[in-house]
């Protein structure tokens, strides 16, 4: 049984003589996480019509027209920054988050080697990440779109995957959401109150102008990372997984 007072000493301990290490890896991490239309109608007045209120000045509608070319302009922008965002998150920002957790879940060892950070960008191990975080990503979506509440459990059932494919990058993308789905059996909201118990760190982060919280996040990395060791004993201790399939003890 884990208590969060336990993980977090221990991400402290982590912290203590590499903090600037974790503290970029965090930046980079944080990096990694990403038509025309309007009424158009006018009404015409003679000289005998006294009302008020009842017709689009001429001007505006010109002015309006004008504006058209301008307005489709932004939102072809704005879709195009979309696409790009979207694809960097998919064949960039996945790869460099299975790396960053890598690093944090490795630093519990002591080993804080910054180079684990490209650990994911290797042809088979690429390729993989990439199927099996997609794969991921698309469940919560579509249960998001089913309602709200399962979407969030279900993104808490999953968030052991990126921590599993940084131990074994070739692990199948229905072998990994059932690894994960077992790690956090019973522990979905145990792991929603250690997320909450960062929000008074985030809220000091906040008030020194926003930047403190970046100097937050590495705390928050290394007790996740201690969440994943602890889950993944468990799970290996409970014959959810053995050890070789995470390739314990082992550098790939």
């Amino acid at each position: 049984m884990w208590t969060r007072e336990q993980i977090k000493t221990r991400a402290k301990s982590v912290l203590r003589g590499s903090y600037w290490k974790a503290f970029l890896v965090s930046i980079i991490l944080g990096i990694a996480g990403g038509g025309r239309g309007g009424f158009n109608f006018r009404w015409n007045i003679n000289s005998n019509d006294r009302g008020y209120g009842r017709y689009v000045p001429q001007s505006i509608m010109d002015n309006a027209r004008h504006m058209i070319p301008y307005i489709i302009s932004i939102a072809t922008i704005a879709i195009i920054i979309t696409l790009l965002i979207f694809l960097f998150r998919i064949f960039l920002g996945y790869a460099i988050e299975i790396g960053g957790k890598r690093y944090f879940v490795r630093a519990a060892g002591k080993d804080v080697d910054l180079n684990n950070i490209g650990y994911s960008f290797n042809g088979e191990r690429y390729k993989n990440i990439i199927k099996v975080m997609l794969y991921r990503g698309v469940l919560i979506i579509l249960w998001t779109l089913l309602f709200v509440i399962p979407g969030i459990i279900k993104s808490y059932a999953y968030n052991m995957v990126p921590y599993i494919l940084a131990d074994n990058p070739q692990i199948g993308y229905k072998r990994a959401i059932e690894i994960s789905n077992g790690m956090t059996d019973g522990e979905k909201f145990n792991m929603f109150i250690l997320d909450l118990s960062f929000i008074g760190w985030y809220i000091l982060g906040a008030l020194a102008l926003g930047i403190g919280v970046l100097f937050v996040n590495p705390y928050v990395h290394a007790t996740h990372a201690e969440l994943y060791l602890v889950f993944r004993q468990k799970a290996i201790d409970s014959g959810i997984c053995s050890a070789e399939e995470l390739m314990v003890d082992r550098l790939i």
